[in-house]
Formats: C-alpha cells, sequence, structure tokens
C-alpha cells in the first residue's frame, strides 16, 4: 500500500514489526510488504527512483528502526543494513511521522 497522505496509524494493521520504505523525495512511503524489495518494486512502478528509497520498520509503540538490505549502498557510503547518513535518516523519520504519526 502507498500512502500519500496523513494516514491514521491506529488504523493500519501494525504487527509486531511492520516494514516500509519511503521515497525522501515525493515524500511518501510503501507499507506492509512481506519484503523491503517488495515495497520499492511498488514504488518505482508508482514513478519513484531507486535512489531515492531507504528501508526502516515500525513497531506497535510507534517506534522506529531504519535497518533495511535497501539500504546497502556502497556507491553511496552506506555499507550496513543501517542508514549511516543521519540526514537521510531524520528525513525518512519526519516523513513517516508526517504521515503515520
Amino acid at each position: 500500500m502507498i500512502i500519500k497522505e496523513r494516514t491514521s496509524f491506529e488504523k493500519l494493521e501494525i504487527g509486531s514489526m511492520t516494514k516500509l520504505v519511503v521515497d525522501i523525495k515525493q515524500e511518501i512511503i510503501a507499507i506492509g510488504c512481506e519484503l523491503h524489495i517488495d515495497c520499492v518494486d511498488e514504488l518505482i512502478q508508482d514513478g519513484s527512483k531507486y535512489s531515492s528509497l531507504w528501508g526502516a520498520n515500525i513497531y506497535p509503540d510507534k517506534k522506529i528502526d531504519f535497518v533495511s538490505l535497501i539500504n546497502i549502498r556502497p556507491k553511496e557510503n552506506n555499507r550496513s543494513m543501517e542508514i549511516q547518513d543521519e540526514k537521510i535518516k531524520e528525513k525518512v523519520k519526519n516523513i513517516i511521522e508526517k504521515l503515520l504519526f
């Protein structure tokens, strides 16, 4: 599911952990995919560019972690599953909070 406008967090079916991918340029989210790459595919089909997509996870208590295989990008100095660049991490967090919380 792609979220482009504010959505009630309580209406989403958040399990113990829910995967999502944020497009930091368009400020939209794909959420609820089995794998982060499935959310990437949804966003790319909707017009997003891979370079703008970053993976994260949310929990029922609204905790966010910034860990996903799609975040491994050696060419962009992100050699970890966790988002390393604090500016990108902050953008992802802000978009999640704006649209979901």
